[in-house]
């Protein structure tokens, strides 16, 4: 075993069982013996002394390049051992520290999103092609965390559920105007437009999403009660009974905190409400995942709520209700990877095989973090005044089992675009 990689896995594995082989052949074991084994090959030298150096990104990097093989496990249970192993400050080397510290120091500068890098940043992850995401998703495409009401419910059922929960929150009620920003491929403006009469406008920046969502829109019927622009959400102007966006705010930035919620409250009616539901973490502030933040989201970031409350309190929003979703985002990620992995060939076909072991890491180092970090979702109900929600969340409730009730009225009548 490389000497460096060596003394990184001496000093951060201390529970489970992980055995890794080096490039030359040298084979060691690391941990307490317990747990599911796990063995790890390395296959060049480059890459151990990289790893040893920058384990975050180069882990990752020497995955994709076929470097690193999980060779006994699955790369699931190898991610398990290397988190729930994390925390100790002594753990990781020196340099790696180093590396950790100055991307901390660098966060704004990488989550700098006016308009034109905000659309580029999007367009760089969303605009792979519809059909790429098509393999993986539920059927009415929701890239963003499910709602598992029971254990056994499925994808499709549990995105479903998502969708009642956010309406719920919303305090829904016919021919309200909603606002959708972040409005991927369509699928909450059209639940909300299909099943309450809303008057829906949803923004994005993907242009393949925008063309999927208005080709839904028009062969649903719905295309005069929902519209989709390809748009930045700061360049509106019309106000809106209703806002609600998802999975969108990852992409804002710190440094725009503020620009965003001013936004919605000059967007938002004075008796209106907003839903935000966005991934953030339970512990402190931080920095993106570097491999996250060079492969998959350039200029994203998973806030900690002590970053985003004092933004609302500041804009003169009023908070009105906060859920965390502890677990939820960590099975909707297992149903991705494993319809993932079903469909590989298919987008290795696409693309290639390392684009494919780039989106199995991805897919699989989220689940991880939700599981065994400090990731989680967040849902943050906000008004403008005291008085424009009941005053005890038991309508959230009574909502949604009503919405339960008319569930063939909600479904979505197909994607309209497969």
């Amino acid at each position: 075993m490389d000497r460096p990689l060596d003394r990184l896995l001496t000093r951060l594995i201390r529970t489970g069982t992980l055995t890794f082989s080096g490039p030359g052949g040298t084979t060691r074991t690391y941990g307490d013996g317990t747990g599911t084994p796990v063995h790890v090959a390395i296959r060049t030298r480059r890459a151990a002394l990289a790893i040893a150096l920058d384990p975050m990104l180069a882990a990752p990097e020497a995955y994709m390049d076929g470097d690193l093989e999980v060779v006994q496990g699955d790369l699931l249970d190898f991610l398990k051992v290397v988190f729930l192993n994390m925390g100790d400050e002594s753990a990781p080397s020196l340099a790696a520290r180093t590396i950790d510290r100055l991307r901390m120091l660098g966060r704004r500068l990488h989550q700098y999103n006016p308009a034109g890098r905000a659309t580029r940043n999007i367009q760089h992850h969303y605009d792979l092609s519809a059909d790429f995401y098509r393999l993986f998703l539920d059927e009415d495409m929701q890239y963003s965390c499910a709602y598992f009401a029971s254990p056994d419910a499925g994808l499709d059922e549990a995105q479903l559920a998502k969708k009642r929960h956010i309406a719920a929150k919303l305090a829904m009620r016919p021919g309200l105007r909603v606002l959708d920003i972040g409005s991927g491929w369509g699928g909450m403006g059209l639940y909300l437009a299909r099943g309450f009469d809303a008057s829906v406008t949803g923004v994005t920046l993907s242009r393949d999403q925008h063309e999927v969502s208005r080709a839904r829109a028009e062969a649903e019927g719905l295309a005069a009660r929902a519209s989709f622009e390809l748009r930045d959400y700061r360049s509106l102007s019309q106000r809106y009974d209703r806002i609600v966006s998802v999975g969108m705010f990852e992409h804002v930035g710190v440094s725009h905190y503020r620009q965003f919620f001013e936004t919605c409250a000059r967007l938002l009616d004075d008796d209106g409400v907003m839903l935000l539901h966005s991934i953030g973490r339970s512990g402190v502030p931080g920095a993106t995942n570097p491999f996250i933040r060079k492969y998959i989201f350039p200029g994203g970031y998973m806030p900690a709520l002590s970053e985003v409350l004092p933004v609302i309190e500041r804009t003169g929003l009023v908070v009105t209700d906060v859920e965390i979703l502890r677990l939820h985002y960590a099975e909707t990620l297992k149903h991705w990877r494993q319809r993932f992995h079903a469909r590989w060939k298919e987008a290795a076909e696409r693309f290639d095989e390392r684009f494919c072991r780039m989106w199995d890491f991805y897919l699989a180092g989220s689940e991880a973090a939700f599981r065994w970090q400090d990731l989680m979702v967040f849902q943050i109900q906000i008004a403008k005044t005291n008085h424009t929600l009941p005053v005890t969340r038991d309508y959230m409730a009574r909502e949604e089992a009503a919405l339960i009730d008319a569930a063939p009225a909600f479904r979505q009548a197909g994607s309209g675009d497969d």
